[in-house]
C-alpha cells in the first residue's frame, strides 16, 4: 500500500504558545520613509506570530490548541470568535493590559514592515502555561516564538520536552532575546535569514551578514548551524529561495543526508506578511499528523504552505486550507 500523502493522514496535535494581536494594515506603493506622509488602503484583522501559526497548524491539518494571553477588550472578543470558527482550542489568560496590537506596512511588492504593541501578550506567565499545558491530552508538537515573555516559552519548550512532544522555536522577530537554554530545548529552530544572522551574532561570535546567508557554500552553512543548533535540526527559511535544513549527524529524522536546500515553489506574491509564520504552523502540523515521513517531505509541504499564504493579503486568515493546497500543487 502506498504511503499516505501529507494532508490525508489522521490528525496530529499542535500546541502553540505564543502572541495574539489586533493588526492594523496599510497597503502604499512604497515602505515609509521618515517624514513621509502617504496615501494607502486601510484594513484590521486577526495576527500575532502565535496565533498566525495556530491558523496555519489548524488549517494545515492538525488539532491546534493555542495558548496565550488577552485583554478584556474587542480584541480578546476577536480573538474567541476566530478560534471558535475555525476548530481551534483557544486557552487564554485574561489580563488587565490591552490585547496586544500591530501596525503593518505593505508595498507593492510584497514587502512589509511592522511596529508591535505587545499589550496583554507581555503578560503570558510561565505558571499559566505548565497548567494549560499539563491540562491538554495528547500533544505532538509544541510550536513557540519570541512575542512572548521568555520563561514563559522556556516553559512551553521544557514541558513539551518532560511530555515526549517534539518541540519548535521559531526565534522570532530578530531582535527578541534568545536564551542558550531556549535554543537548548527545541528538537527544531525556525530562523529566517536575519534571525539566523542575529543568533550566530549572539551565541557564536560570528558576524555574518543576513543578505549573504542564502548565497553561502552548503557545507559552510551546515557548519554554521551545527555551532548554533548542536543537537538540534535548524531549518533557515530563505524566502522566494526556499530553505536550508541541517541535521545534528545523530539525527537526520528520516533524511539521507546531513543537509540540504529544499526549492521554493513559484507563486505570484501579494502580501508577505505571515508567510513566515504559516511555514512554522504547516511545518508543525505535518510533523504532529505524519511523523513517519522524512524530515524534508515535511519541509517541502511547509514551504509550498508558505508560498501559497502569499497569494493573498492579510496574516492569519490568509492560512491556506488543505483543500487550496491539493488545488493549487496537485501533489500537497
Amino acid at each position: 500500500m502506498d504511503k499516505p500523502r501529507i494532508g490525508q493522514s489522521q490528525m496530529g496535535h499542535v500546541c502553540v504558545v505564543g502572541s495574539f494581536n489586533v493588526d492594523h494594515v496599510w497597503r502604499v506603493a512604497s515602505l515609509p520613509q521618515p517624514g513621509a506622509t502617504l496615501a494607502g488602503e486601510y484594513r484590521s484583522g486577526a495576527g500575532g506570530k502565535g496565533f498566525n501559526q495556530a491558523m496555519a497548524a489548524r488549517r494545515a491539518g492538525a488539532e491546534t490548541s493555542f495558548v496565550c494571553a488577552l485583554g478584556g477588550d474587542p480584541g480578546a472578543q476577536l480573538a474567541r470568535a476566530l478560534c471558535s470558527a475555525d476548530g481551534i482550542d483557544l486557552r487564554d489568560a485574561e489580563c488587565t493590559l490591552p490585547t496586544g496590537t500591530a501596525g503593518i506596512y505593505v508595498d507593492a511588492q510584497g514587502r512589509n514592515s511592522i511596529v508591535v504593541g505587545a499589550g496583554a501578550n507581555a503578560w503570558l506567565e510561565p505558571g499559566f502555561v505548565t497548567e494549560t499545558l499539563n491540562s491538554i491530552a495528547g500533544i505532538d508538537v509544541v510550536l513557540a516564538q519570541l512575542e512572548s515573555p521568555a520563561d514563559a516559552v522556556e516553559e512551553a519548550l521544557w514541558l513539551g520536552r518532560q511530555r515526549g512532544a517534539l518541540t519548535i522555536l521559531n526565534p522570532a522577530p530578530a531582535n527578541a532575546t534568545v536564551g542558550g537554554a531556549q535554543l537548548e530545548l527545541a528538537d527544531i529552530l525556525t530562523p529566517n535569514e536575519t534571525e539566523f544572522a542575529a543568533l550566530l551574532g549572539r551565541h557564536v561570535g560570528e558576524r555574518i551578514n543576513p543578505n549573504d546567508v542564502g548565497s553561502l557554500d552548503q557545507s559552510r552553512l551546515h557548519a554554521l548551524c551545527r555551532q548554533l543548533g548542536h543537537e538540534s535540526t535548524v531549518i533557515v527559511t530563505l524566502g522566494a529561495s526556499g530553505c536550508f535544513v541541517s541535521h545534528a549527524d545523530k539525527q537526520l529524522r528520516g533524511d539521507t543526508s546531513a543537509y540540504c536546500r529544499v526549492s521554493a515553489e513559484a507563486v505570484r506574491t501579494v502580501d508577505t506578511t505571515g508567510a513566515g509564520d504559516a511555514f512554522n504552523g504547516a511545518l508543525a502540523a505535518s510533523l504532529a499528523s505524519q511523523p513517519q515521513l522524512p524530515f524534508n517531505a515535511h519541509v517541502r509541504f511547509a514551504s509550498r504552505y508558505a508560498g501559497l499564504s502569499t497569494e493573498h493579503e492579510g496574516a492569519a486568515l490568509a492560512m491556506p486550507t488543505l483543500a487550496e493546497m491539493a488545488a493549487r500543487f496537485k501533489t500537497a
